[in-house]
């Protein structure tokens, strides 16, 4: 595919994301009119809880899910309170949830509460509702870490495994994607990828793009298998269709 094709495609599959610290209302109310555009629509906006209810006034009717993130950043708090954080964003209208597994304790040798947090928030969705387990793969030590941690939360219900949170060092790499989605071919199971954090170009979404087709099959890569976690690869995709360049920003996210 030539740039303005792989922008395009990226587009349909980009979760527009607003997690910075000093987020406002002001600054949701800017992703979700960015997030219905003149060339398209992208598949979500992920924004902090408490922006669920101002986001889902928004973005009524316009075909756009709001993804939200519990357990976040550090994938440390207890099961119960993560529980009710989920419901209490289900309850506000969000359709898709980010969670971070607990990966210091998966880390540790806990896989046994990281399995029981991700089955409990599953379980706890009503239908509809994405589950999308963020494995925070940049603090891994190794790939073999990665597909263990993949299995499981592919295991304990994820509808999605996500590389990063955006938060750490080291957030999506390509070596991780390609682990992770040699982990969904090999359960068998219907489980998308979200490449994650650090993803500002469309140079950048080719590469995770030919993994996916590689490993999956040209015809994988749709909204409800595939997305991106970003908010700087618009302006690169918007500027790549309008012929200005594939303008890589200095977006934190």
């Amino acid at each position: 595919m030539d740039d303005i094709a792989v922008a395009r495609r990226a587009l349909s599959l980009l979760d527009l994301t607003e997690l910075s610290d000093a987020c406002s209302e002001a600054a949701v109310e800017k992703l979700c009119a960015q997030a219905v555009g003149k060339h398209g629509k992208v598949a979500a906006v992920c924004i902090w809880p408490q922006f669920i209810k101002f986001a889902r006034r928004l973005l009524s009717n316009q075909g756009v899910r709001i993804a939200t993130v519990v357990n976040f950043p550090s994938g440390a708090a207890p099961i119960e309170q993560v529980v009710d954080d989920t419901s209490e964003c289900v309850g506000d209208g969000a359709d898709e949830i980010d969670l971070v597994l607990p990966y210091k304790a998966f880390l540790s040798g806990d896989e046994k509460f990281a399995r029981q947090m991700v089955e409990e928030i599953d379980q706890s969705l009503p239908d509809g509702v994405l589950l999308k387990v963020i494995l925070e793969t940049g603090e891994y030590p190794d790939q073999a870490a990665v597909a263990r941690a993949s299995r499981l939360a592919i295991n304990a219900g994820a509808d999605f495994i996500k590389t990063s949170t955006g938060k750490s060092k080291v957030s999506a790499t390509p070596d991780a994607a390609r682990t992770m989605l040699e982990a969904i071919k090999a359960s068998g199971k219907p489980v998308g990828l979200k490449p994650s954090g650090g993803i500002r170009t469309v140079a950048d979404a080719r590469i995770y793009l030919s993994l996916a087709d590689e490993i999956m099959g040209p015809g994988w890569a749709k909204p409800m298998t595939f997305r991106f976690g970003a908010s700087g690869l618009l302006t690169a995709i918007n500027s790549t269709i309008e012929g200005t360049g594939d303008a890589a920003t200095k977006a934190a996210y």
